[in-house]
């Protein structure tokens, strides 16, 4: 098999995730919530963990995992969108977001988990 360089690799997947996070951003964003941050930290959470536990080939763990789910998912707009929603006084929204993310995230890995287990 043929290697190819590993920057090549991640750079398309990066790019293929930031096309897919835009068009889930376009779709689901809502000015109240951030929904689209929490919609492609989930999902990708779940793909990253479904690659994880499937353990794949490193050229497509790199194409799909750090290129495609490391730019489709944020911790950088969640960050922010947390921040701001804060700062605006929007407490408890903020205080929604922060955990939404962090527990959706570690749910949708476990969930990827137990599917690895149910293929297994």
């Amino acid at each position: 098999m043929t290697s190819l360089d590993p920057a090549h690799i991640v750079g398309t997947g990066g790019a293929i995730g930031a096309l897919c996070r835009h068009f889930v951003s376009e779709r689901v964003d809502a000015d109240e919530f951030p929904i689209g941050t929490f919609t492609v930290n989930v999902a990708g959470s779940f793909v990253l963990g479904l690659l994880t536990f499937l353990s794949i080939d490193n050229q497509l763990a790199l194409l799909l995992g750090t290129g495609a789910c490391g730019s489709f998912t944020t911790f950088s707009s969640f960050s922010f969108e947390t921040f701001r929603l804060w700062e605006t006084g929007e407490r408890l929204r903020a205080t929604v977001n922060a955990f939404g993310n962090l527990a959706g995230a570690g749910i949708a890995i476990a969930v990827a988990w137990g599917v690895v287990q149910l293929l297994g």
